[in-house]
């Protein structure tokens, strides 16, 4: 439906292009000696309705868009008129006296309008270079049928819409009602530079830079609505590769975005970014280029931003506004959300809004309900980097000396309070170094270093994700760091526990530099560091050989657990829980089975072997269960099973 307003312009251009369509039929009907019925046009009438217009009429606008020359406009009006006026279609074929050529041509045009010059037909005048005039397929330039375009003709009749060729490739994007303060002032910042560029400074390609995609865009259609120019979205690869194809794409863009205010962002990646830069260094409409990583520029002025989430306190505010008068039941559970899931205004408002729905009144309830809400939602997308552990175990599942299990207690603790210590407390803005949670668990192969992770995982209500960074470790230069920006991007949303297992991979003692792959192992292992020590959630290394780690890269590490092989009395313990409560057992010595000298993990292989073998007899599990189980789990570690380590067992 058409506003008043905008009805008023419309029925008023409706007017002024039937008014000029009239003259052109005139200057027709005396060429072809016909007596004039067109009534005479009055140019005083013209100007005074173009006066009274809210904006100006269409082909007006276009002329002064285009740089259209009086000839130029009066040919426009001419091919439009084809399509608007049938009496025009047979005055073009009484004038060139054949019936059958009822459409125009240049030869008609130049002879018929007054002030014709030849230099509006070569293709880089504008009528062509704008594709504004579709040539037909006579060889002769002259005698060639000429149509108007499409979307030049429903622009000239007032109706504003995106060229259907375009649809497949843009998309337009509404400014967000409202930005956070931190946005708001890039997109401020954004639309004065191009402000400036209006006024005869040379128009930047904006470059918008960070992990939050929504972000980037909002900021774009922000910094674009405070010009009035709207914003439409283009993945970088639909761009044709074909030069012909790009360039002739790149035209119809540019055309629409003249005519319709727009201005274009185009979203890439590394692997999809030539086509984009190269549309970027020759555009020139307002464009933006969104990436996670920064792109080079060599020809073209770049002004970069950093598109960074809402900051803590803007999450903060985004939670109380969209939560209204349920907030004050969060007693405080706001400030865990905020420390450990890093969402954008979007997320925000569309978990609290699904919770609202479905939460009862207790307080528990809608803290845990927003708690999982945010959990499910930031489930980070790892491919075929990592594998998802679900956390099961529990404190009292872990058997580790007083010293360890002190230690993962305080990890546990330096998660929860981050929000508190960091900025409330104020020690984020004394140094941004140093601020993500770290730790190594270092000891042999199943002594519980993923049991812990888990454990802490469990604690915190936390997603736990396995890395096996020999696995992540490439030997072509540049793609270790590659996988592990995608590990460690993908999983920054939710702050999720990475537990990094075989360290030694990557993190031998640093070696002499003999080459560039030498060089590079070192970048890739500082790059590691540096994310951990920025990442938002906990990360953990493991390695079964900590003495050939480098000192360095331990200092830079918060915490350190040595999971210790354990002794009889450990592996007693270990035994006395390892059986669910539910599982029947008859005769059970565990100090006899404490004898076995081997590592948790292989005390849980033998009884859940023995659980198998005394569930198929039929039976509780006993120890003659336990020893065949035994057996096998030491034919496995290709050690010999004792007597001094089964002696005695029935």
């Amino acid at each position: 439906m058409i506003a008043p307003s905008a009805s008023s312009w419309y029925e008023s251009n409706q007017r002024y292009l039937t008014l000029a369509l009239a003259r052109i039929r005139a200057l027709l009907e005396r060429r072809a000696g016909q007596e004039t019925v067109s009534s005479p046009v009055d140019e005083a009438e013209l100007h005074e309705l173009a006066a009274g217009m809210a904006s100006a009429p269409a082909i007006e606008s276009l002329c002064t868009l285009f740089g259209l020359s009086p000839f130029e406009r009066d040919v426009l009006l001419l091919c439009a008129g084809i399509e608007l006026d049938s009496r025009i279609s047979a005055l073009c074929a009484s004038v060139q006296g054949e019936p059958a050529r009822n459409y125009p041509t240049f030869s008609l045009a130049l002879s018929l309008f007054p002030d014709a010059h030849w230099s509006a037909l070569t293709p880089a005048a504008p009528l062509r270079w704008w594709r504004m005039l579709e040539l037909g397929s006579v060889t002769t330039l002259t005698q060639s049928p000429v149509r108007i375009d499409e979307r030049i003709l429903h622009y000239l009749a007032g109706a504003s819409h995106i060229d259907d060729r375009l649809m497949g490739y843009v998309e337009p994007v509404d400014a967000p009602e409202q930005l956070v303060p931190s946005h708001k002032v890039l997109a401020e910042t954004i639309a004065a530079a191009w402000s400036n560029s209006a006024q005869g400074k040379s128009l930047p390609v904006i470059q918008l830079v960070g992990i939050d995609q929504s972000a980037r865009r909002d900021v774009a259609a922000s910094a674009g609505a405070l010009l009035g120019i709207r914003l439409c979205t283009m993945r970088a690869e639909s761009i044709p590769s074909s030069p012909a194809e790009s360039e002739a794409l790149m035209r119809l863009w540019e055309r629409e975005a003249i005519l319709s205010n727009l201005a274009l962002m185009i979203a890439c990646h590394e692997a999809d970014s030539t086509q984009a830069l190269r549309w970027a260094e020759l555009a020139r409409f307002p464009v933006v280029i969104s990436s996670r990583e920064r792109l080079p520029f060599d020809n073209r002025h770049t002004l970069t931003f950093d598109v960074m989430k809402p900051t803590v306190s803007e999450q903060h505010a985004l939670w109380t506004e969209s939560l209204g008068a349920a907030a004050a039941r969060l007693n405080g559970h706001m400030d865990l959300l905020v420390t450990q899931f890093d969402l954008d205004a979007q997320s925000i408002g569309a978990i609290a809004a699904g919770v609202l729905k479905t939460s009862s009144s207790p307080e528990k309830d809608l803290n845990d309900s927003l708690w999982q809400a945010c959990r499910s939602h930031a489930h980070p997308r790892l491919g075929d980097l990592a594998q998802r552990i679900l956390p099961i175990a529990t404190w009292e599942d872990l058997v580790l000396p007083d010293g360890q299990i002190e230690t993962l207690r305080d990890v546990s603790t330096h998660v929860r309070q981050r929000m508190k210590v960091y900025e409330t407390w104020g020690f984020a803005a004394k140094s941004s170094r140093g601020l993500g949670i770290s730790a190594l668990f270092a000891g042999v192969s199943g002594t519980g270093k993923t049991m812990a992770a888990e454990v802490l995982a469990n604690e915190l209500k936390l997603d736990l994700y396995r890395i096996d960074l020999s696995q992540v470790v490439s030997k072509y230069i540049g793609e270790t760091e590659k996988n592990l920006r995608r590990v460690f991007d993908a999983a920054e949303e939710g702050g999720a526990i990475l537990l990094f297992d075989e360290a030694d991979a990557i993190f031998g003692k640093r070696s002499e530099v003999k080459d560039s792959h030498d060089r590079y192992a070192n970048v890739e292992v500082s790059y590691l560091l540096q994310r951990m020590e920025s990442y938002r959630g906990l990360a953990i290394l493991t390695t079964n050989m900590k003495e050939a780690l480098d000192s360095a890269f331990l200092r830079r590490i918060r915490f350190v657990v040595q999971f210790p092989f354990p002794d009889a009395e450990g592996r007693a313990e270990i035994w006395r829980r390892v059986f669910p409560a539910q599982t029947p057992t008859e005769g059970l010595n565990v100090l006899k089975l404490a004898h076995l000298n081997v590592a948790g993990g292989n005390i849980r292989n033998i009884a859940l072997n023995a659980a198998f073998l005394a569930a198929e007899s039929s039976q509780p599990v006993r120890m003659s269960h336990l020893k065949h189980a035994a057996g096998t789990e030491y034919a496995k570690l290709e050690r010999p099973l004792s007597e001094n380590e089964i002696g005695g067992w029935e």
